[in-house]
């Protein structure tokens, strides 16, 4: 490479970056040998901005997705989500993606399961935007339900809502490149992180079709007040971890129809 590796390995690792040495290749490759900008993609990291936000995209399940800046940037440990969210869908299934934010987790699932109709939802127009660069499906703008088209009542059969769960008063316990750059819509879940996943349970029921699933990333700690909640409104609900990720994922699933024999 034409430009110095150890610089600025060494200047992403005083800024703090724990993986300097991985930036450093993702800024040089962005740079695309142009040394006035790799100096100006490194300054940006190195002041604090996410990487994701520097380069414009970020890696998720083995994917690369546009995400722009002011934008909820995808975890590793939601793959253990999107897994799941793969694992109940089939090629015709409608799947819904609310609080979409880049779009990446329903693009993923429909990108495992070819065939799937796809549809996602988001109150910010700025993630709005940045899903339908990602999507190959249709993306609306609104708060939750809100703007999900009344045909797909009943109908949806993958419900994957992401909802942000970081209770109010640990917001400012986030790293600087969550709390500062991302949207706090996209993170504030209320007095115990769980506000916005109640009232996506509350009217869970009605959109998902009979053995339909919905799907949502929590805490550990939050895991059992979750489950409640969807076994209020009549839906069987269990926990799902990955220790290598570090994640946890309430599922909740409508009754499927009896078939008499």
């Amino acid at each position: 490479m034409s430009w110095d590796v150890e610089s600025v390995v060494a200047r992403l690792r005083a800024a703090g970056c724990v993986f300097a040495e991985e930036e450093a290749r993702v800024l040089g490759e962005a740079a695309a040998g142009d040394a006035a900008a790799l100096e100006t993609l490194v300054r940006r990291r190195v002041e604090g901005e996410p990487l994701e936000y520097v380069v414009g995209w970020a890696e998720f399940a083995g994917r690369r997705f546009v995400v722009a800046e002011g934008v909820f940037v995808p975890r590793h440990r939601t793959e253990l989500l999107v897994r799941l969210a793969a694992g109940f869908a089939r090629p015709g299934a409608v799947v819904l993606d609310l609080c979409c934010g880049s779009g990446a987790l329903g693009a993923t699932v429909a990108a495992e399961v070819p065939g799937v109709e796809l549809h996602a939802a988001d109150v910010d127009p700025v993630a709005v935007r940045c899903a339908r660069s990602n999507i190959d499906g249709a993306v609306y703008e609104g708060d939750l339900f809100e703007p999900v088209p009344e045909r797909l009542r009943g109908r949806v059969e993958v419900l994957i809502s992401n909802v942000p769960y970081v209770p109010s008063g640990e917001v400012a316990l986030l790293p600087p490149e969550a709390r500062e750059h991302e949207p706090l819509v996209a993170l504030d879940g209320g007095a115990d992180g769980l506000d916005v996943l109640r009232r996506v349970v509350t009217e869970a029921p009605q959109w998902l079709a009979p053995g339909g699933r919905v799907l949502f990333e929590t805490s550990e700690r939050q895991a059992e007040s979750a489950v409640a909640a969807l076994a209020q409104v009549g839906l069987r609900a269990w926990v799902e971890e990955s220790e290598d990720l570090g994640a946890t994922v309430v599922v909740g699933e409508r009754k499927p129809l009896l078939h008499k024999e």
